[in-house]
């Protein structure tokens, strides 16, 4: 009589592989396209008491991204956060999908429809032809474009300014940060301000010195990929373990905030990064 056949030990591998696989990959679209919405709070004793309490959403590098049909789940969480204020903080395009102007545009207008939106350029829209087309359009939907200048800003009978520049790779001969900083000074006083501004590496060295309470930006994706202990691993500029990649950081007595951002751009990717949607929220101190 003989005896039955055990299956042997190795038929088994293909299957664990095969399943090792799935979960990498389940994995890797939850870490790039699982929307994480995120909330944070900046108090401040110079905040005007009528803003202690309002809620700002930050959205940023999106690079064409899309985040439901239409980008409707994004949306979607961006009303349930019930915004006083939207900052779109640049790259809402990128040069390597060759993201359509009609995205920008038709997202703006979304958004202008939920609260007052602000928005900055980024590297990115600067890769595209007719960047004031661009902003006109997004004028024309409803979204204020700050290009270096400062708006009001009122909430409960209380005054905030918020100022925005336009990402260094703008016209050469664009306003400079230090000279709107300056007529901030000399036509407001010493206002509390906050300043849009995309690149987060540029704080330590000349945004921490411009006088705004809070700079807000983006650019640094999270350093794509985060690990404990560290900043992220990889800046966009391709350098190893960047600083000012998410989150608060302080220089100097200057306040910065960078949201991880939404997107990817080109051939990156995120591992434990996922796509952040910043819900900040003011209280005076």
């Amino acid at each position: 009589m003989s005896r039955p056949r055990r299956p042997h030990r190795h038929s088994r591998r293909p299957r664990r592989l095969l399943l090792l696989c799935a979960l990498c990959a389940v994995f890797f679209w939850w870490s790039n396209r699982s929307l994480q919405t995120e909330s944070f709070t900046f108090a401040s004793p110079r905040l005007p008491a009528g803003f202690d309490g309002c809620v700002i959403v930050q959205i940023s590098d999106l690079h064409g991204g899309e985040f439901g049909e239409n980008n409707q789940d994004l949306l979607r969480q961006v009303r349930a956060a019930g915004p006083d204020y939207i900052f779109l903080t640049g790259d809402l395009q990128d040069q390597y999908r060759q993201t359509p102007r009609s995205y920008t545009v038709n997202l703006g207008r979304a958004l202008a429809e939920i609260a007052p939106t602000y928005f900055v350029t980024g590297n990115h829209e600067w890769a595209f032809p007719d960047v004031r087309g661009l902003k006109r359009e997004l004028g024309k939907a409803g979204v204020t474009v700050l290009t270096n200048e400062f708006v009001p800003l009122e909430r409960n009978g209380d005054r905030i300014l918020l100022a925005g520049i336009d990402d260094p790779n703008g016209f050469a001969d664009q306003k400079t940060p230090e000279a709107l900083a300056a007529e901030v000074q000399a036509l407001e006083g010493d206002p509390f301000w906050l300043l849009l501004a995309h690149r987060n590496n540029y704080f330590e060295k000349e945004y921490s010195h411009l006088g705004a309470d809070l700079v807000i930006s983006g650019h640094g994706h999270g350093g794509l990929i985060r690990l404990p202990l560290t900043d992220g691993l990889i800046s966009v500029e391709r350098t190893l373990f960047p600083s000012y990649t998410a989150g608060f950081y302080e220089v100097g007595g200057a306040d910065l905030f960078v949201s991880r951002g939404l997107g990817n751009s080109g051939r990156t990717f995120r591992l434990f990064n996922r796509p952040q949607l910043v819900i900040l929220t003011l209280y005076k101190e």
